[in-house]
């Protein structure tokens, strides 16, 4: 019979929020001194030699507290590019003009910026070698669970190479197609919409002072958001076949394309680097917990890339799930069982639905061209921008400040 290892928690996924979550039990929580088993089919090393993959991240206040405390954003700080402001346009394709219908500014209350943008491609090896400096973290890669089962106390694990693992904690951070949550027999809800987000980086000739613009077209909106340097990340919703021919069409109509949609603010414009394109789709966990099993990040809950939160929807997981396991620890309960799960089932349920919700309502509202939803809704969004309270909600729910904020992602 082969010999059993034991780690306290188990996460089976090194992409960023399996890594952020590792690296949190490490880190914020090093007195206790989990023993963590970091697993991946893939080595997450793989991807750090890329240029860029293109896809970049809006860092809220809340995340931009966690990764403070993580030790992560003074290296960080100088790829970041803040965004100063955000204007909200409703506008027909190749429109010359685009009035700001909605515009937010720098958060009233003192924090700061709304957002930061990170492009993928600068945190990838931060947070890897972040995660190789602490000897708690054990990575073990090409391999995955074959089968699991539950047992008095802790959970065996039987790897695809017939290794053995007990765990009190086993996480699936596997993404939205997770083989975790399938083998736990856990169903989702949710629709694919038949868009694909294009992907790309583009350098441009004046300078966009921070300026992230999101411009609501008939096919989907059409995001343009400040990365360091005369660049921008383009985030670009079109219709599944469109999406594809553009993607993998000559480089003068995807330009062509894209010009039409971009305006001429910015002055001359260029593709800089690949450009990607991915399926849209909805997908929430029925339940986010089962037997010493939680879902966190897109096994949990994946959602439109329309405000850019899945990122941040997911280190929110990570910090209730964190704190919510090291409280039960600290207490001598069993920190796999119902008395740190529950807690977090209940503290991430609320939020990642509301999320979803309002993304999910603002891609069906805006992905059309009704005379008549484009007057009512231009209406709403011209009175959004008038009211401070409101504009306040809107901010408050996509940073995380709906609901309790673990201590971790609290300003300091």
């Amino acid at each position: 019979m082969a010999q059993r290892e034991h780690a306290d928690i188990v996460i089976s996924g090194a992409g960023f929020v399996g890594q952020a979550l590792a690296l949190t039990f490490a880190v914020a929580y090093a007195p206790l001194d989990f023993k963590i088993l970091l697993l991946d089919r893939k080595d997450p090393a793989g991807g750090l030699s890329a240029r860029h993959d293109a896809r970049a991240f809006a860092i809220t206040s809340t995340s931009r507290n966690m990764l403070k405390a993580l030790g992560l954003w003074a290296e960080l700080k100088s790829a970041t590019q803040p965004m100063s402001e955000i204007k909200v346009t409703d506008t027909h394709l190749g429109d010359k003009l685009r009035p700001a219908l909605l515009h937010f500014g720098d958060n009233a209350d003192g924090t700061g910026p709304p957002a930061h943008m990170l492009e993928n491609s600068n945190l990838k090896p931060v947070l890897y070698k972040a995660v190789g400096r602490h000897s708690s973290i054990v990575q073990k890669y090409g391999h995955s669970i074959e089968r699991y089962e539950s047992e008095p106390g802790e959970t065996h694990l039987v790897l695809d190479d017939g290794s053995e693992v007990s765990t009190k904690l086993l996480v699936a951070a596997d993404g939205k197609h997770s083989r975790l949550r399938s083998m736990a027999g856990i169903e989702t809800v949710g629709w694919d919409y038949g868009q694909h987000g294009i992907v790309a980086t583009i350098s441009h000739e004046r300078p966009h002072n921070g300026c992230a613009e999101e411009h609501f077209l008939p096919a989907g909106p059409f995001a343009i958001l400040p990365l360091t340097g005369n660049r921008v990340s383009l985030v670009w919703t079109e219709e599944a076949d469109k999406a594809i021919e553009l993607v993998n069409g000559s480089d003068a109509d995807f330009k062509t394309a894209m010009d039409l949609r971009f305006g001429s603010h910015l002055g001359r414009t260029s593709v800089d680097g690949p450009r990607m394109s991915f399926p849209l789709a909805v997908s929430l966990a029925r339940t986010y917990v089962s037997e010493r099993l939680a879902l966190v990040g897109d096994a949990a809950h994946a959602v439109h890339p329309i405000a850019g939160l899945g990122f941040n929807l997911g280190l929110r997981d990570v910090a209730v799930l964190t704190e919510a396991v090291a409280e039960a620890a600290r207490l001598g309960l069993d920190f796999g069982g119902p008395a740190a799960l529950d807690p977090y089932e209940r503290g991430r349920r609320f939020d990642a639905l509301m999320v979803a919700a309002a993304t999910d309502g603002l891609n069906r509202l805006f992905s059309n061209d009704n005379p008549m939803l484009r007057a009512l809704r231009d209406l709403g969004m011209s009175a959004v921008d008038r009211i401070g309270p409101l504009k306040s909600f809107f901010i408050d729910q996509a940073v995380g400040h709906n609901t309790p904020l673990p201590a971790i992602m609290r300003d300091a």
